[in-house]
């Protein structure tokens, strides 16, 4: 009876021996499984994220800068747009304000009219300067200030004889512009004109 109680003792211990370590192990494996989740799941590093959101917020003041720099663009087309000295409904470019009447005159008398406001018939004295007028022509024929003493004499702007920089075409001793170029009509013709000074004359049309 003593010995099949010993033996039954010894298999119970030998029994408890063997499950302890299982059980153990269990654990350990359990620890590891956790560790793994925990790392999926849980966020990078406070460091890392701040860094994160200070490039994104960089990035997205360089992109909202540029399409502002993008957006303004300034306008040779808009009145004052070069020269806040120009006056109202006159369009500056580069050093002179230029204004584009509807006014239907002889030559002489636009010129005339021009003078009273401080102006005169419009200027032109480069390509660039001809073009910007050209492109308010349209299809109209507007006086500027070239005039001759007759078809067999020069062409000249105020007191500068013309350079030709552009051909005029036909006859007439005062010259008027469209979009297709310069040409030349008699003064009882009457036209529409374009009025020019210096930017910098402080006077209100």
């Amino acid at each position: 009876m003593k010995a099949a109680k010993a033996e039954e003792a010894s298999m119970g211990m030998l029994e408890t021996d063997f499950t302890i370590p299982d059980c153990l192990q269990d654990v350990e494996i359990g620890k590891k499984l956790q560790e793994k989740c925990l790392r999926i799941v849980s966020p990078e590093s406070p460091a890392k994220l701040y860094c994160c959101y200070t490039v994104i917020a960089v990035l997205t003041a360089a992109v909202i800068a540029l399409s502002v720099a993008l957006s303004v663009k300034p306008s040779i087309e808009s009145p004052g747009s070069y020269y806040a000295t120009c006056p109202r409904n006159w369009i500056g470019f580069g050093s002179k304000c230029f204004y584009f009447s509807e006014d239907m005159r002889n030559w002489t008398s636009s010129q005339t009219s021009c003078m009273a406001e401080g102006a005169h018939l419009a200027l032109f004295e480069s390509l660039e300067e001809l073009n910007f007028l050209k492109r308010y022509t349209g299809n109209s024929d507007h006086w500027i200030d070239l005039h001759r003493e007759s078809p067999e004499h020069p062409w000249w702007i105020e007191n500068t004889k013309y350079n030709n920089l552009v051909l005029i075409q036909g006859g007439g001793e005062y010259a008027y512009l469209n979009e297709s170029g310069i040409s030349g009509a008699r003064d009882y013709m009457h036209k529409k004109n374009f009025k020019s000074r210096l930017g910098n004359v402080p006077k209100h049309a």
